[in-house]
């Protein structure tokens, strides 16, 4: 009994610390959204300037430097998108070991508040990843873009 006491003792110290991870996640990813969407209307108004062409005339990069600065810009996204998932679950899973035990003593209200706590915080973290992922593939796009007419450019003439 004492071990399965410190595991469980051990799960729930990383509780608060998963949720918290959760949260800026999801607030990363509005920010990155909001971002995106100035972009999106200052390319629709013709006033957006390419920080990888900015980037590219600065330093003199090759195309190879370029997509390393591309991967390097679109890392964090790439991690939130792909890891706020699990820690919905681990989120998830945490609160579900109180919920099974009240449900052995027959205490319906506390298995109510842990299934809501669990179901939340996997909602919020599927939230993160989304909006994460959705910015995330159209900046690749455009960044992309960007790249090949910076090729394009360097391509010696026929």
């Amino acid at each position: 009994m004492a071990f399965e006491y410190w595991l469980y003792q051990l799960s729930h110290i990383f509780f608060i610390p998963v949720m918290a991870l959760i949260i800026l996640a999801l607030l990363y990813a509005f920010v990155c959204l909001g971002q995106l969407g100035f972009e999106a209307w200052q390319r629709k108004m013709g006033r957006y300037q390419s920080v990888l062409a900015l980037c590219h005339a600065e330093q003199a990069m090759s195309s190879d430097d370029l997509e390393l600065w591309i991967m390097k810009r679109l890392e964090w996204l790439r991690i939130t998108s792909r890891n706020t998932p699990m820690l919905g679950l681990i989120a998830t899973m945490i609160p579900m070991g109180p919920a099974l035990l009240a449900l052995t003593q027959q205490n319906t209200q506390a298995v109510g508040e842990n299934m809501v706590v669990a179901f939340s915080s996997v909602i919020i973290a599927l939230v993160g990843s989304c909006l994460s992922f959705l910015v995330l593939t159209i900046r690749r796009r455009w960044l992309l873009e960007e790249l090949r007419q910076i090729e394009k450019l360097q391509e010696p003439r026929t």
